[in-house]
């Protein structure tokens, strides 16, 4: 068997674990809870035994590993800068300090959207595209560059930010500080928000009938449910989100010019309600360059992108060398 490597991905709610190589994909997984409550140390612990686990299950240490984690982190450190939706925010955290000993090889950091813009170019675009565009569409919007075969992380590694480019100017307030975000106007967020104004307005009947009027039940999957379902008010909602990313998607296509724009994360899985307003908007507002040649597709791997991505940054020593 070729060499192993770890992937790590840590969310808020669980921590995706495996062993492989780009050559093999995925040899063992795990999937354990965060139960962050416990505190950094105590979720560092179990993931070193989870890959533990994977290890006896493989008969193969990994020779490096790398964790995609939410949010900032100094990649030359190993250390957690801010990890919003985690508590205490990790704030300094050395994970390369806790995981390496345990784990005993290199240990590695990357953004989990970069880590997933990384597995959509290695695992499933690499023999197709060049440069490539990646826009994480969840809670919030999150992204990832490839230009010229390498992912681009810029000197603090936050390269890509794709969902803090200003589409509407004085637009509504975003929660970096900042106003007029993509992410403030398009994330699953924006999308649940303006549904349930609709809701209380008695605007989306297919809606009501789905979460009993509770707003409380509203999510972006619901809002796709209901727009399928023949809500039209719950189709303007998804049409007004894939337009804001279909402007942000010209926007980095005018920059980089890539041959594919890759459009993940949660609430992608609407499919179409959400793509063909990209598209279209794209089709309609890109005049520089010819815009059938670049496509516009949902991502390939789904959930096991961050996972796939981090296995990826391992074998690659971290990326070292990346821009």
């Amino acid at each position: 068997m070729s060499d192993l490597y770890a992937g790590i991905d840590l969310g808020g709610t669980k921590v995706a674990c495996a062993l492989g190589n780009t050559e093999d994909g995925i040899v063992a997984r795990t999937t354990i809870p965060t139960n962050s409550w416990e505190g950094s140390d105590r979720v560092l612990e179990r993931i070193a035994d989870a890959v533990g686990g994977l290890v006896q299950e493989t008969g193969k240490r990994p020779k490096a590993a790398a964790m995609g984690v939410p949010g900032l982190a100094d990649l030359q450190e190993g250390v957690t800068k801010l990890l919003p939706n985690l508590p205490g925010k990790w704030e300094g955290v050395d994970v390369r300090g806790g995981l390496q000993p345990r784990l005993e090889c290199p240990v590695y950091l990357l953004n989990d959207v970069r880590s997933a813009t990384l597995a959509e170019f290695t695992f499933g675009r690499k023999r197709q595209v060049d440069t490539m565009a990646l826009f994480a569409v969840g809670t919030g919007i999150g992204g990832g560059v490839v230009i010229g075969g390498e992912l681009r992380l810029g000197p603090l590694g936050q390269a890509g930010e794709l969902g803090h480019q200003i589409v509407v100017p004085d637009g509504p307030l975003c929660g970096c500080g900042n106003r007029g975000c993509l992410e403030a106007l398009a994330s699953g967020t924006a999308i649940t928000s303006e549904a349930v104004r609709l809701l209380i307005g008695g605007e989306c009947p297919r809606l009501h009938e789905l979460t009993g009027g509770d707003a409380s039940k509203v999510d972006a999957g619901k809002v796709g449910e209901a727009a399928a379902g023949g809500d039209e008010s719950m189709r303007w909602v998804l049409e007004r989100a894939g337009y804001y990313i279909g402007i942000a998607a010209c926007n980095v296509i005018v920059t980089i010019h890539p041959e594919l724009v890759v459009i993940g994360g949660g609430v992608a899985r609407v499919g179409d309600l959400l793509l063909e307003p990209i598209r279209r908007t794209v089709a309609e507002r890109l005049y520089m360059m010819p815009v059938e040649d670049i496509r516009i597709e949902p991502s390939v791997l789904g959930g096991d992108a961050g996972m796939l991505g981090a296995l990826a940054c391992a074998e690659g020593d971290g990326l070292i060398g990346a821009a």
